[in-house]
């Protein structure tokens, strides 16, 4: 079940698997788009998403009703498709430049194509995985491009059925693709954390026998945190330099420190996870001392009774156990004893 990307592992016993995805929010500047290269770097990120497409690659330029963004929730509402993503697309030509710099920084560089001719042009780049997203899940021809590369795909399950799930899975499996996460994924942009639905994960996982991630489009880092817990092994998150800065999807993208704070807290969660435990772990054994125990109160002499006067449950934990104070009470001790003595059964009979 585990893959390998470069020296990375992606797998339950491995760190989850973070990717900053940088969509559109270079804004249309190169530089800017190497400065969030550098930050998500910075940030620990393992991976740096961008997407390959063009305006033309995407629909139509086209006037009609179709075409035009008219939900009243959407951040793009009243836009027009094709100038949507004519603003939001990433050149080409800058594409060889991001993923060098990516080597540099020791960061995976990769992207999610949208037709067959991008996987063709990131082919020739060697990209090292791939992405499918949501709108794009049902896309089967495509899917079946991406799994004959024979390299691992990322597939976004957003507005997918089980069935179409189950769709794309099968056709990833026939077309020789081997190495397959699917991500759990709202897609609403912000999404909100009560329609992530994240217990999806561990059944996602066990009825497609795949790895199971997040692709997740809330404010903050507390869902993708949680995902960890459920056994959540990819994480992705849109990144952008600072919100202020907007671009089409600042909105809900994390910001460098946001990004870093992303990265631990989901290495915490993956390492409090463990096994099932009962009793002392090793770094509990010292602890052990300061439970409570058995000790005399008193000077005895021997002779003496064992009194609720002279006999405590308090701390340290160097005594007897607490479940013997009943038993004990009113026997008598066969020595002089000190007060502050954890009891001991050599002081009775």
């Amino acid at each position: 079940m585990e893959i390998r990307v470069g020296n990375r592992k992606i797998g339950p016993k491995a760190p989850p698997f973070i990717i900053a995805e940088m969509s559109g929010n270079h804004n249309q500047s190169l530089e800017r788009a190497l400065a969030i290269v550098e930050k998500a770097a910075d940030a620990g990120v393992h991976a740096l998403k961008i997407q390959t497409y063009t305006a033309e690659t995407m629909t139509l330029d086209h006037k009609g009703q179709d075409f035009q963004i008219s939900d009243s929730g959407s951040l793009w509402k009243g836009k027009n498709l094709y100038h949507l993503y004519k603003e939001a697309y990433t050149p080409w030509e800058w594409h060889e430049e991001i993923f060098t710099r990516c080597r540099e920084l020791g960061v995976i560089g990769f992207s999610t194509p949208f037709d067959e001719s991008s996987v063709d042009f990131l082919e020739g780049l060697n990209v090292p995985m791939y992405k499918i997203a949501s709108f794009e899940n049902t896309d089967l021809p495509l899917i079946r491009k991406v799994a004959k590369t024979g390299k691992p795909v990322i597939i976004s399950t957003g507005m997918a059925t089980a069935g179409e799930i189950s769709e794309m899975v099968e056709t990833f499996k026939r077309a020789g693709g081997q190495e397959l996460v699917l991500l759990k994924c709202t897609s609403s942009y912000p999404a909100t954390p009560e329609y992530s639905n994240i217990s999806t994960i561990p059944h996602m996982r066990d009825l497609f026998q795949c790895q199971v991630g997040l692709s997740d489009h809330t404010l903050g880092t507390g869902v993708a945190v949680a995902s960890v817990a459920l056994g959540a092994t990819v994480i992705e998150k849109h990144f952008t330099l600072a919100r202020k800065d907007g671009g089409v999807d600042a909105q809900f993208s994390l910001e460098p420190s946001e990004m870093r704070a992303l990265v631990e807290e989901t290495t915490r969660a993956w390492q409090s996870i463990g096994h099932i435990q009962y009793g002392p772990t090793d770094s509990e054994k010292e602890s052990g001392k300061f439970r409570r125990s058995l000790y005399i109160t008193e000077d005895l002499k021997a002779g003496d009774s064992l009194t609720r006067n002279n006999l405590r449950t308090i701390r340290p934990g160097f005594g007897l156990p607490p479940k013997y104070y009943e038993l004990l009470l009113g026997k008598k001790v066969n020595a002089d004893v000190k007060r502050g003595t954890p009891m001991s059964w050599d002081f009775i009979g």
